[in-house]
């Protein structure tokens, strides 16, 4: 519906394994080369990504990959196969921290960096990957590469003339939600807030094709097509300073995502956390992140750089998290 088909499936949606191929313990921690705990989390929380990681453990991409030099699915996958396959309690992640500029221009392997800007680019990169051979490939058939069909949503934008009430639509892609918290105590209210329609009137005004001028009209942003994992950030930058807004922000262990879509009719969306990753530090431009994930056995563990402690659920939900990750 006003969305554009693609013209070719770049990886069959119903290959993707939803479920664990292989329970086991947790696998290794992630030595910290410096400042790399912002590295060191989301590559964690990718790791135990159920239907990410068993693509990665199939070795599908690299057996067809012709990429020359770096290719971010490739490194993902050696780095996946060394976390949960070896014997090793802690492993170094070397060859991300070696292509780091390739991941993002704005990283230095010695300076502390944002693990949602890492997580960011690291998925551009993954599906930059996914299209490295694939040229002229259109817009919508880019969505339909394995990053796209794990991560990837699509959200809609009604924009409503408040003068003559002409509606008009448009379609954006996502990988990832970035949700504010300024008001918000919770999730649910945070999600609330992201669809709640907005009013855009005097610098903001819009042209409307009907009126042909431009005029006050109303915004509403909603989930149209869901993802398979659901990545939310909550901003906790309250401005460009750096200063941080600290606090709890309730999440809890099931999400319905029904409530926030175009069409709210049907039956719940219901999303389980298997990852989150908490920044301690008084302002954003400073301090540690580490995470939390629940590893194929079910059961939750700390991940901290090196260590990997396992908790429960209790603990898990009274962080003061950053990024959380929910997968259908």
């Amino acid at each position: 519906e006003g969305m554009a088909l693609p013209q070719r499936i770049l990886f069959p949606p119903d290959e993707i394994c939803m479920d664990w191929q292989q329970r086991q313990r947790p696998g290794a921690g992630l030595c910290n080369l410096g400042s790399t705990c912002y590295i060191n989390v989301i590559l964690q929380c990718l790791t135990y990504t159920p239907p990410l990681a068993n693509y990665l453990l199939s070795r599908d991409h690299s057996q067809l990959c012709h990429q020359q030099g770096f290719c971010m699915m490739c490194i993902m996958e050696a780095h996946v196969r060394k976390v949960l396959h070896s014997s090793a309690n802690v492993i170094w992640p070397r060859a991300v921290v070696r292509d780091l500029k390739f991941i993002g221009e704005e990283f230095e392997p010695d300076m502390a960096g944002d693990a949602y800007e890492f997580l960011r680019c690291a998925l551009e990169a993954m599906q930059r990957a996914c299209l490295s051979g694939s040229s002229d490939v259109d817009i919508s058939s880019q969505t339909t590469t394995i990053i796209h069909q794990i991560f990837g949503g699509f959200l809609k934008s009604r924009v409503t003339c408040l003068r003559c009430q002409a509606v008009s639509d448009s379609y954006k892609a996502f990988l990832h939600v970035l949700l504010d918290i300024k008001v918000p105590s919770s999730l649910s209210t945070a999600l609330e807030d992201f669809v709640t329609p907005k009013k855009l009137d005097g610098k903001y005004c819009l042209k409307c094709s009907k009126c042909e001028k431009k005029v006050t009209s109303s915004k509403r942003v909603t989930v149209h097509c869901v993802p398979k994992v659901f990545t939310v950030c909550l901003e906790r930058a309250a401005d460009h300073t750096g200063k941080k807004i600290s606090k709890i922000v309730e999440y809890p262990e099931y999400l319905d995502l029904r409530p926030y879509m175009s069409d709210t009719a049907g039956d719940p969306l219901l999303y389980s956390l298997y990852a989150l990753v908490v920044h301690s530090g008084d302002t954003c431009l400073d301090g540690h992140f580490f995470c939390y994930t629940k590893a194929s056995n079910g059961l939750w563990y700390k991940m901290d750089d090196e260590s990997v402690d396992n908790c429960g659920i209790h603990a898990v939900l009274r962080q003061q998290a950053y990024l959380l990750f929910y997968v259908r």
